[in-house]
């Protein structure tokens, strides 16, 4: 949309999108049509084409942005209070309480497949959402000290991603438990002559 949103207009087209976003992770993305998500957002069709004047696929990728701040926003205030003794263990409990929650159904995942093939911009999405994650880890080591925050960053994320893609296949979170716990070991100990 090229004309600034009025304040109502935002908050508008937020409701589309946050209804739609509930629905794709309630249904799953091929179960949900725009009129399902006219239905749940009280929306007209006119409004629904004025905000997402491309239809389906603007809106979808509108949502995959959404799903992927929630990422991030579901790991809060544990995300950014990563650094001191305790706070990676509080950390972890949350990121894995998480993905159990969503078993095998991830709206991230599914919105990129199928986005991916037709809008390029998706990739940008999800690396956004990648590199905003590993740069708040790496915030997180650099407050505990650790030398080399960028490449322990990198080794977590990377535990993390491919716990959750076994996770995703199998319905099983036994391997994100353990690569994200083999992956931030040293952060789980308490340090010498701490209570």
């Amino acid at each position: 949309m090229s004309a600034p949103l009025t304040r109502k207009g935002a908050a508008t087209r937020e409701r589309i999108v946050t209804g739609a976003a509930t629905l794709l992770r309630e249904r799953g993305v091929d179960q949900v049509s725009l009129d399902d998500i006219r239905a749940a957002t009280a929306t007209s069709k006119s409004q629904l084409f004025h905000y997402f004047p491309d239809g389906r696929s603007q809106l979808l990728l509108a949502v995959a942005r959404h799903e992927a701040q929630q990422v991030l926003l579901e790991q809060e205030p544990q995300l950014s209070d990563l650094g001191p003794p305790g706070s990676w263990s509080e950390w972890r409990d949350v990121v894995i309480a998480r993905y159990e929650r969503q078993g095998t159904r991830c709206p991230m995942s599914a919105l990129t497949r199928q986005l991916a093939p037709s809008h390029p911009e998706v990739g940008a999405v999800v690396a956004g959402l990648l590199t905003e994650w590993q740069r708040r880890i790496e915030a997180g080591l650099a407050r505990a000290g650790v030398e080399q925050a960028r490449t322990r960053a990198i080794i977590i994320l990377a535990a993390l991603q491919g716990g959750i893609s076994l996770l995703l296949a199998t319905g099983d979170s036994t391997a994100l438990r353990v690569a994200l716990d083999a992956a931030i070991a040293d952060l789980l100990e308490t340090p010498s002559g701490a209570p």
